[in-house]
């Protein structure tokens, strides 16, 4: 099984949050993901700037789609976000993740997300442990 077939058809499919976010697949390899949504009204707090769930959502989904691609399921165990600038309606976030640190048994992933003018918005790290079970 591809990366692109174990995110797209065993984990996209059947995620009704990433769907109900927008979220579109960019690009999928083994270990690394790209995906991207476009903030949306309903997404935004009292303060009429995104929800910090938001790009957490988002980088929490490239962080599951990235650690999966590798072909082993992974859950998460840690994940931290800071928020660097403010996210407002009709933005487009990219979230793209990298490999920090994989061991048979655990991964360590940082996701950037930034917006349609290349600024960072939001930067992420998260700790999977793998299971031992293939997809």
């Amino acid at each position: 099984m591809t990366p692109n077939d174990i995110v797209s058809t065993q984990m996209y499919d059947n995620d009704a949050f990433s769907k109900w976010l927008g979220i579109e697949l960019v690009h999928i390899e083994h270990g690394n993901c790209e995906i991207r949504l476009t903030v949306r009204k309903e997404m935004l707090n009292g303060f009429g700037i995104a929800h910090g769930g938001i790009t957490y959502s988002l980088a929490d989904s490239a962080f599951a789609f990235a650690t999966n691609s590798i072909g082993h399921q992974a859950v998460s165990i840690e994940t931290s976000i800071s928020h660097t600038s403010k996210v407002v309606e009709g933005d487009i976030l990219t979230a793209k993740t990298s490999l920090i640190n994989k061991t048979r048994k655990f991964g360590i992933y940082h996701v950037d997300i930034i917006n349609q003018e290349d600024k960072r918005v939001a930067s992420f790290k998260g700790t999977v442990y793998y299971t031992g079970k293939d997809w």
